[in-house]
């Protein structure tokens, strides 16, 4: 309850025009136009169908009549019965016979032929059973109740439908013999009305059926919540490992090929990941000897882009990776533009003439120092303005030679920062000195692929599609961590319309994350097959920043005694034993966080072999654990499994070396 307080108390604190807003951003003609008409002969549920037409005809024990009042009531409600099913209905059954009796002797129902059978009816509907289906009255009848009705059999299939599940149009033509025609122009009327639907409802069934549109709402609302209620919720180490084979890390890896490559992308694409950690850790964790050229390939071929997301410490920003046909409708909008004359005229000459190599842009810039106009370019690229179509000037950016090269010119106090002269802007006229690293290739504005802006209702229905592809179990705390445009209360119509649409399901799937979780059908099968970890147990090592750790993001880092916590940093490194986490490794390797009580059984050796392995591989050079758990590694309770797995102790901490 106060997580429920701490998350929820202030989220309708925003002013009301702007909820309003943003409520009428969704445009539900245009989202069943994305999503499709629903596939609901899968998404009914057969049990759900027959409770609801059991409860509709009177045949369910709470609505059988056990007075002559209901059993009128029901002949009203649901129209003309045969004896033996008016004795169906009633309860004790025998009585049946003695309440239509007295039902008839009170003027109250009378019994009619129709369809070539003895049925009786309330006697407020004989005009109208008359005059649609051609019934023959008996005498003595109240005059009052005998003027004529035009839409005497319109009403006549109305009523049919809202008392029945999922028909054929023949059935009901039969039921009240009439014939098909008549009763399939009724049918018609009643759908441009918006009554009655249209479809293929019935499990099972085959061909189009007609349903009324309050029926059809019942039965889709009981069947979602059978469906929710199919799965018992798993704890929370099970989504991890989900995530963890959801994405292919660790033992799911694949080879190297240009089809997996794609794949990946499609499933990172949108993601804000650290450029120093994207090639070495999140995209070598998913595939097996890993080919940057291959993903330098798909770039200058223009089936993927690069775009920046912010620039961080020391030279690093976040990137996200994009397929081109599909950045239009993820890409979030330049939150800060970088503003001088410089950028502005970076701007114009990518405008006006297109991908341009940097020594065009420095001439376009009037000639200024390079390295100047480089900064210029890279404000720019980590605000999300432009790209490259390669990633050779990224790599070249983080390259830690470059930055002491870079420190010791600076020290020298050279602004032309040694091998880099001012470029000459005429043309024709080649640069004396090679390019800057980092700003190889050509550049380009990144809105020059956009096209037509997408409507909102597109890009959340994309982004909803994207974050499901990513996170396979969709909560509140993983909408929330990718920062998506409208957040999660933005994205839950379009959820919901997912849902109604058969693609996805809500339920409580995974404890402790809230009751809006949505995934998948076939995700929530593999989660309930991943409810219980394997033994021996497997061990994965992966970036702490990496989507395929649930662990500060979709799930709460487990709590330390001594209240310190890690974080999803660039370089920091995870161990999950079994979708627990084990351990937190700093971005330098100099500290570790231990979680033994979160592994729940798993012993911490478990990990410690994971650390030593990842040495013997040759995935680190070496490991040396200088703090453990903010102290002295040798007074540290895992000390005894990492000195069994062959670290030594020495002067500096723990130390494993290949």
């Amino acid at each position: 309850l106060f997580n429920y307080v701490a998350n929820f108390m202030y989220e309708g604190d925003s002013p009301l025009a702007e909820r309003r807003a943003h409520a009428l951003t969704v445009d539900p003609v245009r989202l069943r136009e994305l999503l499709g008409e629903a596939g609901l002969r899968d998404l009914l549920d057969p049990g759900a169908l027959v409770e609801l037409e059991a409860q509709l005809q009177g045949l369910a024990a709470d609505r059988r009549c056990r007075h002559a009042d209901a059993l009128h009531d029901l002949l009203l409600r649901a129209g003309d019965l045969t004896g033996a099913e008016a004795a169906a209905r009633c309860e004790p059954p025998q009585s049946a016979a003695a309440w239509l009796e007295e039902l008839a002797r009170a003027q109250r129902a009378v019994c009619l032929r129709i369809a070539g059978e003895e049925r009786w009816v309330a006697v407020e509907d004989a005009a109208r059973y008359r005059d649609g289906v051609g019934a023959e009255l008996p005498d003595g009848l109240p005059p009052a109740l005998l003027t004529g009705e035009p839409e005497a059999l319109s009403e006549l299939v109305a009523r049919y439908a809202r008392t029945h599940g999922p028909f054929h149009d023949a059935e009901a033509a039969r039921r009240l013999g009439a014939g098909v025609a008549p009763v399939m122009d009724a049918l018609r009327r009643h759908e441009e009305a918006g009554r009655v639907l249209r479809g293929e409802f019935r499990p099972g069934g085959s061909g189009v059926e007609w349903c009324h549109a309050d029926v059809l709402r019942a039965l889709r609302r009981r069947s979602l919540a059978a469906l929710r209620h199919e799965v018992e919720p798993v704890d929370q180490a099970a989504l991890a490992r989900l995530l963890l084979e959801w994405h292919g890390v660790g033992p799911a890896a694949r080879p190297m090929s240009p089809p997996a490559l794609l794949d990946v992308l499609r499933q990172l694409q949108g993601a804000a990941l650290p450029a120093s950690i994207l090639e070495s850790d999140v995209l070598a964790a998913r595939l097996h000897r890993y080919d940057s050229r291959e993903l330098d390939l798909l770039l200058a071929s223009g089936q993927a882009v690069w775009v920046g997301a912010g620039a961080t410490a020391q030279r690093d920003g976040r990137v996200r990776l994009y397929l081109t046909e599909e950045m239009p409708a993820l890409l979030p909008a330049v939150a800060q533009r970088p503003d001088s004359p410089l950028h502005d005229a970076i701007r114009h000459r990518l405008r006006e003439r297109g991908p341009s190599f940097f020594s065009q842009i420095v001439a376009a810039a009037g000639g200024g120092f390079a390295p100047e106009v480089l900064e210029a370019l890279w404000d720019l690229v980590w605000a999300g303005e432009v790209t490259s179509d390669t990633l050779q000037p990224l790599r070249a950016r983080l390259s830690p030679s470059r930055d002491r090269r870079l420190r010791e010119a600076r020290a020298r106090g050279n602004r032309v920062l040694g091998r880099y002269r001012p470029l000459v802007g005429r043309a024709g006229l080649a640069p004396a000195r090679p390019e800057p690293p980092d700003s190889a290739g050509r550049w380009w504005l990144v809105e020059s692929v956009l096209g037509a802006a997408p409507s909102a209702t597109d890009r959340l229905t994309a982004w909803a599609a994207q974050l499901l592809e990513r996170h396979a179990v969709l909560t509140r705390d993983a909408v929330l961590s990718e920062d998506a445009e409208g957040g999660f209360a933005g994205l839950y119509p379009v959820l919901t319309a997912m849902e109604d649409a058969g693609r996805v399901r809500r339920g409580y799937f995974v404890e402790g994350l809230g009751a809006s979780q949505f995934a998948a059908p076939e995700v929530v099968d593999r989660l309930r097959a991943l409810r219980e970890a394997a033994s021996p147990p497997a061990c994965v090592l992966l970036a702490a920043a990496d989507p395929a750790n649930p662990y500060g993001a979709a799930l709460p880092w487990p709590v330390r005694d001594d209240g310190r916590k890690p974080a999803r940093a660039a370089g920091a490194t995870v161990a999950l034993a079994e979708g627990r986490l084990g351990a937190w490794i700093s971005r330098d390797g100099g500290a570790l966080l231990t979680f033994p009580e979160a592994l729940e059984g798993i012993p911490f050796r478990a990990v410690a072999a994971r650390l030593a392995d990842a040495i013997r591989s040759g995935e680190r050079r070496a490991w040396l654990f200088g703090e453990i758990d903010g102290g002295l590694p040798q007074g540290a309770v895992v000390a005894a499994d990492l000195l069994a797995e062959g670290f030594s102790s020495t002067g500096r901490g723990f130390l494993l070396r290949g």
